[in-house]
């Protein structure tokens, strides 16, 4: 690759999915805005390789430059951040705040929710400690003037990866179910907010209730969301519903601590007719699924066909191309298509900051997509939507409550997704070729 790999997935921005995430934290306490923005350039600090703003070299090809200006930390407002900007000073990260919550966004082309979610602890320890005094830190903060390990620049040689085939892959193919809101969504001009819901669960009830059935929370989810799923849509002859469930396979290719995304996709195939078997069934299919395909040499193969697309961005003349071939043979968008999705960044260590957080929430793109984080009380599910039809919302909150699983469910949000301002080679901005 020519050059820096974070800067591959800015190549299939679109105006509707600009590849962004926010995370909101909600706090015990209104949010102080100038302790937030005095922690949260001290925490930047800690990361340079988010210090960063986009440029081009003299081939057309997205660059990360250093970005020296302070992170912009504002108050939040009914609209979308435009990353890169000058109002954000370039930058690719920025902070929100409203009453007692804090919003992390960021350009996923840097990191996912696994590197973002040190830079997110770093930023709220600042804060939380200049507010309220020593705390315990987490285990694993990354904390101001601390060194940055190479570790955290990780990135494989798939060279070095064994050439064993997978033993198994997933062949069943797309589910076209829900297919059709999307398109619709997409094809029209008017349709520009998306929608969340918070949904708490409570951990104590629902963990004792994953180790009755012998469950984890991705598959336990998966089963309940074809409950849901099954009862919302009309069944069609030759469709069937599929699971997406977010795997994150660092460990796999050697980059435990690297700051980027490794995320590849595992997927459950069911039949309609399974709607009407037990939960615990359901998440007996569902782990069958994750095991069989949670094998290295999937991991393997995923990767190396990240980089054969990169390669293929690399030799294209000039920025229209790269574009236009980075959309057209996406990884991602390649990848099989599933009724719904659930992605679990795991349990999560807040050291005594638990005591100042009330719940924490992963914001992205998509619909019926699930977005879980885990407090040491509660378990935070962003349910999401494209539409403001809430009666996917309403079947699954039925199927927890046939389950006996408390829980708690908010008002519609909007998600107000930021976008982003990428370089454009037919005019000379002070993003050009680096210059400032």
């Amino acid at each position: 690759m020519a050059v820096n790999p974070d800067v591959y997935l800015l190549y299939e921005y679109m105006k509707k999915n600009a590849f962004t995430v926010r995370v909101k934290a909600n706090l015990s306490e209104p949010v102080d805005g100038k302790l937030l923005k005095q922690a949260a350039e001290e925490a930047m600090t800690r990361f340079p390789y988010f210090s960063v703003r986009v440029g081009l070299d003299e081939d057309e090809n997205y660059i990360l430059l250093p970005n020296d200006r302070p992170i912009p930390v504002l108050p939040e407002q009914k609209g979308r951040l435009l990353l890169g900007s000058e109002k954000l000073a370039g930058h690719l990260f920025a902070i929100t705040w409203k009453e007692d919550s804090i919003w992390f966004n960021w350009a996923h082309s840097l990191c996912g929710a696994f590197g973002a979610m040190f830079w997110i602890k770093t930023t709220l320890y600042q804060y939380l400690t200049k507010r309220y005094g020593q705390i315990k830190p987490p285990a694993d903060l990354k904390a101001v003037g601390s060194p940055v390990d190479e570790e955290e620049y990780a990135l494989p040689d798939p060279d070095s990866f064994p050439a064993d085939e997978p033993l198994k892959r997933y062949e069943e193919g797309n589910s076209n179910v829900g297919l059709v809101n999307d398109i619709l969504y997409f094809v029209n001009p008017f349709a520009n907010e998306v929608y969340y819901y918070q949904v708490e669960l409570e951990s104590k009830a629902f963990m004792e209730y994953a180790k009755r059935i012998d469950g984890s929370p991705n598959s336990i989810l998966a089963a309940i969301m074809l409950k849901t799923t099954a009862r919302y849509f009309t069944k069609m002859q030759g469709w069937h519903i599929s699971a997406k469930i977010a795997d994150d396979y660092r460990k796999d290719i050697g980059c435990r601590k690297s700051y980027r995304d490794f995320v590849r996709f595992i997927h459950v195939k069911y039949d309609w007719e399974m709607e009407k078997e037990s939960i615990e069934r359901l998440n007996q299919r569902a782990r069958g699924a994750i095991i069989a395909q949670m094998q290295p040499e999937n991991s393997f193969e995923w990767y190396r066909n990240i980089v054969e697309a990169r390669k293929g961005i690399d030799s294209q003349p000039d920025l229209k191309s790269r574009i236009q071939y980075a959309q057209k043979h996406s990884i991602y968008k390649s990848d099989v298509r599933d009724t719904y999705m659930i992605s679990y960044v795991g349990q999560t260590d807040w050291g005594g900051m638990t005591e100042y957080i009330k719940s924490i929430y992963t914001i992205t793109d998509g619909n019926l997509m699930l977005e879980v984080n885990a407090l040491p009380d509660k378990f935070c599910v962003t349910f999401q939507l494209l539409t403001t039809d809430r009666k996917p919302l309403d079947l699954f909150c039925d199927v927890l409550k046939e389950e006996q699983l408390p829980f708690t469910v908010s008002d519609r949000y909007v998600r107000y997704m930021p976008d982003l301002l990428l370089p454009n080679p037919d005019v000379r901005e002070k993003t050009i070729f680096g210059e400032k």
